[in-house]
Formats: structure tokens, sequence, C-alpha cells
């Protein structure tokens, strides 16, 4: 079988010189992109570890979050990564105080503390899902700025609860 441009020696060799060419613009585009997004993201304080930074701006709350009516565990050591890379958005203990340093203040909300502990939020239903700081359902759901000593409640509903389970008759499982 002969592959177009392949049969004639002189189309053979500048077919495979236009596939050489093409193969290396796009490796260098490939190359290129990664070395400009890495030093685009070496100032973002959700992408870079602060183990090697001074951080004199830090804030501490408070998040309880339910899941499906269930209160959900805060793990300890949220942002702590293997190799010893600590994240800006952290816990330290499991009662669900967390923390957020960096080298100057930044907006910092409660979805990015989410995002570094890889809360499974697409498996949420987020109309019927909402974020309480001080008691108060916050408009801008995980946008909620976080802020130091605010107390915020996180209720979730998951897209595979079962709603009928509301409703039964049956005795409550424990």
């Amino acid at each position: 079988m002969f592959w177009p441009g392949m049969g004639d020696p002189t189309r053979r060799r500048k077919t495979l010189v236009f596939l050489a060419i093409t193969a290396g613009i796009g490796i260098a585009v490939g190359v290129g992109s990664s070395l400009v997004l890495s030093q685009l993201s070496a100032g973002d304080p959700l992408k870079v570890c602060i183990n090697d930074r001074v951080t004199p701006y830090t804030v501490s709350a408070s998040l309880e979050l339910y899941v499906d009516g269930r209160r959900a565990e805060i793990p300890a050591n949220v942002g702590f990564e293997e190799g010893g890379c600590q994240r800006s958005l952290y816990t330290l203990t499991n009662d669900g105080t967390i923390y957020a340093s960096w080298e100057e203040e930044y907006p910092f909300e409660i979805g990015h503390f989410l995002w570094v502990w890889e809360f499974p939020l697409r498996d949420m239903v987020d109309s019927e899902s909402r974020i309480l700081v001080d008691g108060t359902e916050s408009p801008r759901f995980i946008g909620a700025p976080l802020e130091d000593g605010r107390v915020y409640v996180g209720e979730f509903r998951s897209k595979a609860y079962d709603v009928s389970e509301e409703y039964d008759f049956m005795p409550p499982e424990e």
C-alpha cells in the first residue's frame, strides 16, 4: 500500500521534510507555552508552595460541611503534599479550622479551599447547595470571600442523593 506522496522518491523526501517541520513547530509551541504558563503562575498563591516564602498575611476561619444532611469531616493536613510542599490554603487539625497564608493580602474564597482539598463539587447540585457566612446565606456561593474569624457552613446536596429517604417511614439508620 502506498501512502499519498510516498510513491515518487522526490515527493517522498518533500513529504517527510514537511512532516518533520510540522512536528518541530508543534513541539516548539508546546514547550514554549509550558514555559510561559509556568512563569505566569509563579506568583499565583493557589499554585505555588509557601515553604520558602515569608507569609505575613494569614487568615483563619471555621468551616463546617454537610453533604446530604450529614456532617462531613474536614481532614487534617489539607494543603500539605508529598515532598513537603505546603499550599497557601491548609488545615492543621480536623476541627474545621482552615488557614490562608500569603505574602500580601489576597482575595481568597471558600471555593479556593474546596479546590485545594479536591472536594467533589462537580458531584453536587448547585441549585440545592449553599454557603452560610456567620448564619447568613452568601449570594456568591463558593465565591464567598474567606475572612478572618468568620464561621462558614457549607450545605451540599449530591447528585446521587435519594430524596425519598427523607420521607420514608422507616426508623433512621445509625
